[in-house]
């Protein structure tokens, strides 16, 4: 027999004890406890898999333009704007920053059947507004425009 046989058998043999070795310990375990013990789970190594998420995303959107970004104090701005993702009837709100913080006013519109609205407002105080439309829940505004109020 050649050195490599020789080597081969052992280890053939050294392996196919190994294995009596492990089935009779698995055996004396599950005759001493009753209950078999855990395999071992195979895991596999790789790209992790990209999943789509089952939560809804937000895909509501609102844009605003007003029809002046200039004013005379009493004068009326009309705001105008589509929505996307916002069901006809919903109610909009206008709403204006002060002190960094966005309060609604009570100037309302309501979405129409083509996704449109129309929100007139009449601004009474002089200076710098910055205003946005925001849905009533506040869940989707428009970006800010700013008109001026002289």
């Amino acid at each position: 027999m050649s050195v490599t046989r020789s080597r081969h058998a052992r280890a053939l043999a050294a392996g196919a004890l190994s294995a009596a070795l492990l089935s009779t310990g698995t055996a004396g375990a599950v005759a001493a406890t009753g209950t078999p013990t855990p395999k071992p789970s195979v895991t596999r190594t790789g790209m992790p898999s990209m999943k789509p998420s089952r939560t809804p995303t937000a895909a509501g959107s609102i844009t605003v333009s007003a029809n002046r970004k200039a004013v005379k104090v009493g004068n009326t701005v009309v705001f105008t704007g589509r929505v996307r993702g916002i069901k006809a009837g919903s109610t909009l709100v206008l709403q204006r920053m002060r002190n960094g913080k966005w309060t609604t006013l009570r100037t309302t519109a309501a979405v129409n059947k083509n996704g449109t609205y129309t929100i007139r407002r009449t601004f009474t105080n002089k200076g710098t507004e910055q205003v946005r439309v925001a849905t009533k829940s506040g869940t989707f505004h428009s970006s800010p425009v700013t008109v001026k109020v002289s």
